[in-house]
């Protein structure tokens, strides 16, 4: 195993658990330490962000970002797990399906609203998840919580099936959106296919497939080196400062700075000269910066004296 440090941008395939495809490229890179910043599940293909080496200690900043899908709702049929995974629980006609009265449905699913998640779902109560209690056959009481959509519009609709362009806030569950969208319709409904096309703040990703970086790790390693971004992409929204070697010193040594004249109150990344990241730093409203998440790379590179 060796130490890598950056970020992937995976297009995750079908029928594979996150954790699952996160082990493969793992092993495909032969990197020490790697997560993911936030599950997609198995019925799901698309954008799956993972951290490698330093960039781990970014992930939680990237769990609460804004997410795009593009979904399809199976209408007339109810399943167990609002997915297709599920067993039917139940089945009903399907009305008549018009342009204008389903784009008007979809705005009362339009900015923050109160969503039950699924009960087969990660989620814990107790201390547990909430996928293992269902299985059990316990019953399984879930409360409605506020989660926020951005965007919800109508692609297409094709016989019993409706196409849906997403654009929602952490912790919205798109299997619920589903199923609620076929509750309101009168008929049911269960998500039966699933594709994130981005996540903040990687808007525009260029992701790499299984067969793409195994294809990589044949030409060697700088081949798959070549696929990673750098940790300052992840964080793309923050403010960035670029601290002079003094300072740098200080700020390895986990010492507090002062801030630049320009700099505004919360969180920042900080790099040296050399374009290498130091640490995530808090920027009181004193003007001073506190390191909240030091970089620790195995090659150090050695500040001028000035």
């Amino acid at each position: 195993m060796r130490d890598v440090h950056g970020l992937l941008l995976l297009d995750k395939p079908l029928g594979l658990s996150s954790n699952r495809a996160l082990q493969q490229v793992r092993w495909l890179f032969g990197a020490r330490r790697a997560g993911h910043t936030g599950s997609l599940d198995p019925l799901a293909t698309g954008l799956l962000p993972l951290c490698f080496g330093e960039a781990t200690k970014i992930a939680g900043y990237l769990l609460g970002s804004s997410k795009a899908y593009l979904a399809e709702c199976c209408l007339g049929q109810t399943t167990s797990t609002d997915d297709g995974e599920g067993e039917v629980i139940d089945e009903q006609l399907v009305p008549r399906l018009e342009v204008g009265h389903i784009e008007v449905l979809l705005q009362e699913f339009t900015g923050r609203i109160q969503q039950v998640p699924p009960i087969y779902s990660a989620l814990k109560q107790g201390g547990e998840p909430l996928y293992r209690k269902a299985r059990r056959g316990e019953q399984v009481k879930v409360a409605a919580r506020e989660v926020e959509i951005h965007r919800l519009d109508l692609v297409a609709i094709e016989e019993h099936r409706l196409r849906l362009h997403i654009e929602c806030g952490s912790g919205t569950y798109i299997r619920s959106l589903a199923r609620d969208i076929g509750q309101r319709l009168g008929c049911g409904a269960h998500l039966s296919a699933l594709r994130r096309i981005w996540v903040e703040p990687f808007d525009q990703p260029r992701m790499y497939t299984l067969e793409a970086l195994e294809a990589c790790a044949e030409q060697g390693p700088q081949a798959l080196t070549a696929c990673l971004l750098p940790i300052r992409e992840g964080l793309a929204h923050w403010p960035r400062w670029v601290l002079a070697p003094a300072q740098s010193m200080a700020i390895r040594a986990g010492r507090k700075v002062r801030a630049p004249e320009a700099a505004q109150p919360g969180m920042c990344l900080l790099e040296d000269r050399q374009g290498d990241p130091l640490a995530l730093g808090d920027v009181s409203v004193t003007g001073e910066i506190r390191v909240v998440r030091g970089f620790h790379f195995n090659v150090a590179r050695q500040d001028e004296n000035t």
